[in-house]
């Protein structure tokens, strides 16, 4: 399979290993028949692919993970029950042992305030730049406890495009890693990985299962960095939990090789800290998985229908999309998203918040709803929602101020829901 719209429905999944279903299988069992104690010993200890127990593994989950692998185009994949959980997994697996991270100011509120307020209690630091395309601030930030720098590929809610090539080499000439949340554009419209991006997470709840049903996050490693260069101990590290037959500790980067970080996180993180992926929101995010295409690129046209109207709508004053052509960052879009950049948009009003809560409350069509990726058109407001509990600096370095609204866009009809923000704003003034 070459396409991604076949992957999108095909890959990952053997009928012929599952009773011919032609739908994936809930598997709704904690447990596994480990049949011998041999091949008990080789499950639990990483050697064999195959199920014990669904806190590490479970076939319907593991479709999912060998399908958003495939459509990403790396060597393997977690599935996690969480986007924030994807997200600090992956920070925390990099950043073990007292490592910093370079980050970009512009994220999602939770992951700021995962990098501002949590991770270092754990020995784990940020080190924030404004502009994650200034090459020159990044290198700055870059020292001998650097693990990896952190972005977004489009950004939420400003939709800033990362330029990620030079990023990766950045990155790479340095020995650290490149790890992105491409929970915006999903693998259809973006592949980091053929950009040079060594690990990306995804927030499943988003696009990829596109109906507000079913929570989730996935990790996928591109499988080509080398995590025994010297910046990584946790990866040279003898591990008891991956012990040979005879109980010798190995290590995460002599047994696994260049699956190293994917092991890790299974083995350790999903393992350890149990934020498991169920098997019945796994098959609801499978079954989104198979429109992703259509979804996404009919958003993605009322999305830009949606963005040109209100540059021409009174008291609109400033418009977030990166898809429109006269934006600085149209060349980026151009080279890393010639489908569009997604579905979510975000605009300022003038007066105060009061107009702003009128609008919000003012719509018909628009859900006052905090998440994107939607089958149903949602609006929110990010300073009161999404990024609460982000710095003030952090906060306005990213473009979120009082008067900022966020779209995401659904399947609706743009006429119409062009006419319910219309009525909105204007009955707002």
């Amino acid at each position: 399979m070459t396409d991604l719209t076949t992957k999108a429905i095909h890959a990952g999944y053997d009928r012929a290993a599952n009773a011919r279903a032609a739908n994936v299988p809930i598997y709704a069992s904690a447990a596994f028949d480990l049949e011998n104690a041999e091949r008990g010993r080789a499950l639990a200890a990483g050697e064999l692919d195959g199920f014990e127990y669904s806190r590490v593994a479970n076939p319907t989950v593991d479709v999912l993970e060998r399908r958003l692998a495939a459509l990403e185009g790396g060597i393997g994949a977690v599935a996690v029950s969480s986007g924030m959980a994807a997200v600090s997994y992956a920070l925390m697996c990099v950043g073990e042992s007292g490592g910093r991270i370079i980050a970009s100011k512009n994220l999602y509120g939770a992951s700021v305030d995962a990098l501002v307020d949590f991770l270092p209690e754990f020995g784990i630091h940020a080190d924030f730049v404004t502009d994650i395309n200034d090459l020159a601030e990044v290198e700055s930030k870059i020292g001998p406890d650097t693990r990896a720098i952190y972005t977004e590929t489009v950004a939420n809610p400003s939709t800033e495009i990362a330029d990620l090539e030079p990023l990766a080499d950045l990155a790479h000439r340095h020995g650290i890693a490149l790890i992105v949340d491409n929970t915006v554009p999903t693998p259809y419209l973006l592949r980091p990985i053929e950009f040079g991006a060594d690990i990306v997470v995804h927030s499943t709840t988003k696009g990829i299962t596109g109906h507000g049903n079913a929570i989730g996050g996935a990790i996928i490693d591109a499988g080509h960095f080398d995590w025994a260069n010297g910046r990584f101990p946790q990866f040279t590290r003898p591990q008891q939990v991956i012990a040979d037959a005879d109980g010798k500790p190995r290590t995460f980067a002599g047994a696994f090789g260049s699956e190293a970080f994917i092991r890790r996180i299974r083995i350790k993180y999903l393992r350890t800290f149990g934020a498991v992926q169920s098997p019945f929101n796994a098959y609801l995010t499978l079954v989104g998985l198979e429109t992703l295409p259509e979804r996404v690129s009919r958003q993605v046209a009322t999305a830009t229908t949606v963005a040109r109207h209100l540059t021409r709508t009174p008291h609109v004053l400033t418009v977030n999309y990166s898809g429109l052509g006269d934006t600085p960052q149209y060349a980026l879009a151009a080279k890393y998203l010639p489908h569009g950049v997604g579905q979510i948009l975000s605009f300022t009003v003038d007066g105060d918040r009061a107009n702003v809560q009128r609008i919000l409350d003012g719509t018909k069509l628009f859900s006052y709803v905090p998440n994107i990726g939607d089958a149903r058109s949602l609006i929110v407001d990010p300073a009161n929602i999404t990024h609460r509990e982000v710095p003030d600096d952090v906060r306005r370095a990213a473009g979120v101020t009082s008067n900022l609204i966020r779209l995401s866009i659904g399947l609706e009809s743009a006429d119409d829901l062009i006419a319910d923000l219309d009525q909105a704003i204007a009955n707002a003034y």
